[in-house]
């Protein structure tokens, strides 16, 4: 291939590349200078302020930030818990629609997406008012089989926000399983049908194995999107401030510190953290699941 003929080639990514460069590398470059400085305040903020180099100063005390840190810890343990609840169901209804028709799997499919298709704070808003214990049908649902629950209490509020999570995103991760079910070759669950084996078995030793790749695929795209949560909490908020603190997720906190506090710097330093924590914790699951393990 002529040199000129590889800058043809490469000239059709570079719409692809400006755009990654101002909105993705800009930013991130302007987020590390901004995390490097700290704003001095003189004469009560009467007297003005100073934008001053600090170094590591705001990292240091991002670290050292139990609020911060406490969050951090929060949503990971969270995360534990929903993200291999929705990974299973999405990979049971995915076989599910692999054992039946193709006819049959397409109209389930269509419908099990539509919760994905709805944005996120419409579909928050939508299960806090379901939850409501004064207009939501949940509520009554439960005293009428003898339940007393209210999902807005202090050990309710993770399990209300984890079945929102899983309810709007079991249909994306359910499409990308099946997908890869798809390319599976027909001929090995012939073949195990012929040997005497149950669809139970053929599900556990054929089709569950070959859609690693994609249970890893939608693994860690669950992780960074758990690390990043923020609208459900917030809506939950408005409506238990009591039980949702303004510091119950590292977003919050870093949405506080930017708007409400104005302290741009510190916002600026912890998202930095944060990306950093995203990074290492994507890298761990894709290191302890992928192939390359084994």
């Amino acid at each position: 291939m002529t040199r000129s003929l590889r800058w043809k080639g490469a000239a059709f990514t570079l719409p692809f590349q400006l755009g990654f460069a101002f909105l993705y590398l800009l930013p991130i470059g302007y987020a590390v200078h901004q995390s490097l400085f700290v704003e001095q305040r003189s004469g009560l903020g009467l007297g003005g302020s100073t934008t001053e180099f600090a170094g590591l100063d705001n990292y240091t005390r991002g670290l050292t930030d139990t609020a911060f840190m406490t969050s951090v810890l929060r949503v990971v343990l969270f995360a534990c818990v929903q993200i291999p609840v929705m990974l299973f169901v999405s990979l049971v209804l995915a076989l599910l629609l692999d054992a039946v028709t193709s006819r049959v799997a397409g109209r389930f499919r269509i419908l099990l997406l539509v919760p994905y298709m709805i944005p996120g704070v419409v579909a928050a808003i939508v299960w806090v008012n379901l939850y409501s214990p004064d207009v939501g049908p949940l509520t009554p649902l439960g005293e009428l089989f003898g339940f007393d629950w209210n999902f807005f209490e202090p050990s309710m509020v993770w399990p209300s926000i984890g079945n929102l999570l899983t309810w709007h995103g079991i249909g994306y991760n359910m499409v990308i399983i099946y997908s890869a079910l798809q390319g599976v070759p027909r001929e090995l669950f012939e073949a195990a049908r012929l040997d005497g084996a149950s669809e139970i078995r053929v599900a556990r030793s054929i089709k569950i194995p070959h859609v690693r790749g994609a249970l890893v695929l939608t693994g860690l795209l669950s992780v960074i999107q758990m690390l990043q949560i923020f609208n459900e909490p917030a809506l939950f908020r408005n409506v238990t401030p009591q039980t949702v603190s303004d510091s119950f997720t590292p977003i919050m906190i870093i949405y506080n510190q930017a708007f409400n506090a104005g302290n741009y710097h510190y916002a600026a330093a912890l998202s930095v953290l944060l990306a950093l924590i995203l990074g290492v914790a994507s890298f761990l699951f894709y290191r302890f699941t992928s192939k390359e393990a084994d």
